[in-house]
């Protein structure tokens, strides 16, 4: 994790040194803005690899910041927030954020979530470089695991990172049923903190994203009261 970039924007100077310290401590070299505008300049000019988000900003809100970084970029972004009412977390998670942290924290549970992310993207890279050459393929969408690149039809759908762990997950097994648990666990590990409806999320945009015109011999089915499944016709 040495030497990973982070842009740490927080509005509260107080607060963003102390995180900052505590950031710098474990290695990582950090970046501070105290307003949204500055925040998606800053991005723009230079690579993160992980960008800390406050929810309640001047000039920008969080929300707005994480829309404008996600036009751009996949950048693993975790927002920290003092609104700890579920659907506001469920509302940032929709828009792109990775992850989220409810105000107080205590600061070792924020590096926690940290390193748990770059680990889990360090882990997603080796599994591509272990699985050269693999392709997941079922009719018109084509999943290539060497770039992390969706193609439906032969043309390139842009997916986000998780939502792409998703996809690759459900077509690796297809037509096993999984609970929303198993998959958190599968994909994501133990030390996932989000709440499970979260896979109902990804799944209802995976589904917006993959929308074909054309007859296709797979979908992705909720089994209710179970879970979901990447189902996919079998030939007579």
């Amino acid at each position: 994790m040495k030497d990973k970039k982070i842009l740490l924007v927080e509005d509260d100077e107080n607060i963003s040194k102390i995180i900052k310290l505590y950031l710098e401590k474990e290695g990582f070299v950090v970046s501070c803005c105290y307003d949204g505008i500055v925040a998606c300049e800053t991005f723009l000019k230079n690579k993160y690899d992980l960008v800390l988000l406050d929810l309640m900003l001047p000039g920008l809100d969080g929300y707005q910041v994480c829309q404008k970084i996600r036009e751009t970029s996949y950048t693993p972004i975790i927002m920290l927030t003092a609104k700890g009412d579920l659907e506001e977390k469920v509302k940032g998670l929709h828009i792109g954020a990775d992850d989220y942290v409810t105000k107080p924290f205590e600061i070792h549970e924020l590096l926690a979530r940290i390193h748990a992310m770059l680990r889990r993207i360090e882990q997603d890279h080796e599994e591509v470089n272990r699985k050269e050459g693999n392709r997941l393929e079922y009719d018109n969408l084509i999943f290539d695991i060497d770039a992390f690149i969706i193609y439906l039809n032969e043309d390139i759908i842009n997916v986000p990172r998780r939502e792409a762990q998703l996809l690759k997950y459900l077509m690796m097994y297809p037509n096993q049923v999984f609970k929303r648990e198993e998959l958190i666990e599968g994909i994501w590990g133990w030390d996932f903190e989000g709440e499970d409806r979260v896979i109902d999320l990804y799944i209802k945009r995976l589904r917006k994203r993959l929308k074909s015109k054309t007859k296709q011999s797979w979908s992705i089915k909720t089994v209710w009261g179970i879970g979901y499944k990447f189902e996919v016709e079998k030939s007579v």
